[in-house]
């Protein structure tokens, strides 16, 4: 890392430490509430959200993009408001949008970015950062001619160039296809092979369910909830058996409606319980007393788009 970066007490464990942070903007919208956040060095941490949740508002002010109303933020250890340009060194921020000079060529791109931070010539890594995210062999192309995921890397790149301990991908895969969001997946976890903390605000709940360690989930300008996934995904007691009945249903039989219980397009019956308290058996029981035949059935585990809803269906997103 960067030898700003050695500055700070080395048993401190907090990448970025958020406390009351608030925002309000002109006209009197709160965007953020006095959300305090932890974020332990090392890991891949995932900030959720609806839009309009106060996930962009977060990220933009720790990129110093946006001035806070009250609360403290620290990067690595470094005040943003006492300790600006250490902050801005130890955090690199890839962008949701592609934005660079297409008529650079990847490698002037990072050179461009690395001249921004005052890096020296000699000190420069362009050469390294385009091998590691696999573009050396574009590196002299124009990049208007890169395909999207192509591009997408290269704002890995242009983050990269000061070689921040954090870096900070603003929903990296909106828009792209199956196939570049596994690409994409694959460099984060390079990355973070590599000593990164990485920061990751997505919409795709597979997505931070596959790779984060920690999860927060923020909505209408409040933290919801902030714990590992794994301990998430073990906060609902519930499972999802799956009826396909010979015969398509239309509605969940009248007997049936005190469960938690609905039909799908296909005609399937659909039964939400707690394993705690109810077994597959006795719904089995309750459905062959309608006589009704059964094709085929699975069970399905609670996963995070159900702790998802069930944390932020109190309210709308702003």
């Amino acid at each position: 890392m960067s030898d700003q970066n050695t500055q700070t007490d080395p048993a401190a464990d907090a990448a970025i430490e958020i406390r009351g942070l608030e925002k309000t903007y002109k006209g009197g919208k709160r965007a953020l509430k006095g959300i305090d956040l932890t974020i332990p060095r090392g890991s891949i941490f995932g900030l959720l959200g609806p839009n309009g949740a106060g996930k962009s508002t977060t990220i933009n002010i720790l990129a110093g993009l946006v001035r806070k109303s009250a609360g403290t933020a620290k990067i690595w250890g470094f005040d943003i408001d006492e300790n600006p340009r250490n902050a801005k060194a130890s955090i690199g921020i890839v962008p949701q949008e592609i934005f660079f000079d297409v008529f650079f060529t990847p490698r002037e791109v990072l050179e461009l970015q690395a001249g921004y931070y005052n890096i020296p010539k000699d000190q420069r890594r362009s050469d390294e950062i385009l091998e590691i995210l696999r573009l050396s062999d574009k590196a002299n192309v124009y990049s208007r001619t890169l395909s999207g995921g192509m591009k997408r890397r290269l704002l890995v790149g242009k983050a990269m160039v000061h070689n921040p301990p954090i870096l900070v991908l603003d929903e990296p895969t909106a828009g792209v296809d199956v196939e570049l969001r596994q690409q994409l997946w694959q460099y984060v976890r390079e990355l973070h092979g590599r000593g990164v903390t990485i920061v990751l605000t997505t919409h795709y709940l597979e997505e931070a369910e596959e790779l984060c360690d920690q999860i927060a989930i923020i909505n209408q300008g409040e933290l919801v909830t902030c714990d590992t996934t794994p301990n998430l995904l073990k906060q609902l007691d519930e499972k999802l058996l799956i009826i396909r009945p010979t015969d398509p249903l239309k509605a969940v039989p009248s007997s049936m409606t005190d469960l938690n219980a609905s039909v799908n397009e296909d005609g399937e019956l659909l039964i939400h319980f707690s394993p705690s308290t109810v077994n597959v058996g006795q719904l089995l029981e309750r459905v062959q007393r309608e006589n009704i035949g059964i094709n085929d059935l699975s069970t399905r585990e609670s996963d995070l788009e159900d702790i998802f809803l069930q944390l932020t269906r109190a309210g709308v997103a702003e």
